[in-house]
Order: structure tokens, then sequence, then C-alpha cells
């Protein structure tokens, strides 16, 4: 694994790339480009969440988000919105940034979780909520959290020189495909993989205080450092920071949250632009996320 330098890794570097509207995915898959050119293995997961809510909208549907009570933000996907979903995440975005890729010279192949079994876990048909200031139970959701990756299919791909771009749904235990937290899949695919893993979002990092740009957290490193972000972190970003924990937890050498848009953005991310988390902040407690 490269730290801290632009030159090949011997590992495998997952570089997740938000699906948020301010984020332009152009300069991660020329780095991409760049580092497989260089001999590393690279595997890209996608969000959508902007590809979503437009699809939505067109079709006269409005997007549904909910707050756990624990304070996580998230898209509530009933069957009407999981069949939007699916077209936009596995259909428009997954194709765009394999076509971006070819236009970079990558050979990249297109995956949703459900090919090849490549993610699975358990499903959750209701989910607890925070509406109006009291707690409910939701019921008629399509999600689940992925707890296994075919990695047998991954490396086939990687050892072949593809570069595989994957994105949820994945599958559930009942058979059915529902919706994922993409950050969460990318922190799977990275734990299954033993790989770097790199989360390139619209935001420069985890702050301190969210209001404050002045407040980024360069590192994570300590148990006391991991409560203090848990702390801070708000909406999406609190799914980054338990993806960030389960990734580590999982087997990944260690992850960055890092601004997207910057001008190479991986290479950047690894120079120490963004916030990096290692592992010694979830050996040292046997966090949990």
């Amino acid at each position: 694994m490269t730290t801290g330098t632009d030159q090949p890794g011997t590992g495998t570097t997952v570089v997740k790339i938000g699906g948020a509207r301010a984020v332009d995915p152009a300069g991660a898959l020329t780095d991409v480009a760049h580092l497989t050119a260089n001999g590393e293995r690279c595997v890209v997961v996608h969000g959508g969440s902007t590809a979503v809510d437009e699809t939505l909208s067109r079709l006269g549907m409005e997007p549904t988000y909910v707050e756990t009570p624990g304070g996580v933000v998230g898209r509530f996907t009933d069957e009407e919105t999981m069949d939007v979903f699916t077209m936009a995440m596995a259909g428009r975005v997954n194709t765009d940034l394999v076509v971006g890729l070819q236009d970079a010279g990558v050979n990249a192949v297109g995956l949703s979780g459900v090919d090849g079994r490549l993610l699975t876990g358990p499903r959750k048909s209701a989910v607890r909520v925070i509406e109006d200031g009291r707690k409910k139970i939701k019921r008629g959701d399509h999600s689940g959290k992925v707890t296994a990756v075919n990695t047998d299919l991954l490396d086939a791909l990687l050892d072949a020189g593809y570069v595989p771009v994957v994105s949820v749904p994945m599958l559930a235990d009942d058979g059915v495909a529902v919706n994922a937290d993409a950050d969460r899949a990318a922190a799977a695919v990275a734990g299954a993989l033993g790989a770097e893993l790199i989360v390139l979002t619209d935001v420069a990092g985890v702050f301190a205080d969210p209001d404050d740009p002045d407040t980024l957290v360069e590192t994570v490193s300590t148990p006391a450092d991991l409560d203090d972000v848990k702390a801070a972190a708000e909406g999406f970003m609190t799914k980054k920071v338990m993806a960030a924990v389960e990734a580590l937890a999982g087997g990944a050498t260690r992850v960055v949250v890092a601004d997207a848009n910057l001008e190479d953005p991986i290479i950047a991310a690894r120079q120490g632009h963004g916030t990096t988390f290692e592992p010694s902040a979830v050996e040292a407690a046997g966090a949990e996320p």
C-alpha cells in the first residue's frame, strides 16, 4: 500500500466516489487510470443520491429521507422507490463511470451487488425513525446491510486487469435486491480485500465543528480521536464515519475521507488532504460502529 506518496502500492485501493450533486468524478477517474497504469489494483464503488432524486422527480415522485434515533440520516426505499433506485444506480450512474474510465484508457467492468452475489446480507423491512420528535417504526423499507463480499469475483477481475465499478443494490438474504448505504458497502469491500479505502465526497473531510471549515480533523489514530469525530459528525457524514470504523474493523489498512474535487483527489488524499482514519483507532478500543 502507498502511504503519503503517489507511487505504486503493493495492495488494493477501493475508491468510493460520492453521488452528491457537487461531486465531479473526473479527477478520481483520471487518478484511477494513473494508478492502474502503474500496476495498482483499484476497485471503484459509487453512490448516486442525486441521480436517484433527479429520476424520482422526473417521474413525479418525492424522495423520502428519514432520521434514526441515533441521528443517522438515510433514504427510505419503498417498493416504487426501489425500482427507480436500481434504474438510476446500476444503470445510469454505473454506466457513466464505466464509460468515463474506458475513455481514460481503463478496462472497467460495471457490477451491481446482485451480480455474482457480490454484496449480500440481511434485509431490514422496518426501520426505527424520528418523526415530529417521536420514535416510530416505519415499515415497507427495501434496505439491508452488506455482511459478505464475493472477493473471488473481484480478485478474478482484478487479476485479469479489469477495474470493477461496483454499485448497490445488494442481494438480501431473502433473495430480493435491496438498497444499501454506498459508503458502508465500500467499507465492506475494502475490509474484505484488506484494502486502503478512499472516500471521496463534496467536503474536505470530517470537521470537529461542521460549521467551521478551519476545524478539519486530519488524523484519527486513537480511541479518543474516534470518540470525538463520532460526536462531531452530523447528517450524511455520520455514515462515512461509521463506514470508516467498519472498514478498519473488517481488515482495511486505512481510510481517508477527502474532497473529490481536488486536483488528483486520490493522490491528494494519500498525501494528507482529508481525514485519515488509522487502524490503531479501532484496534486499541475494540471499537464498534
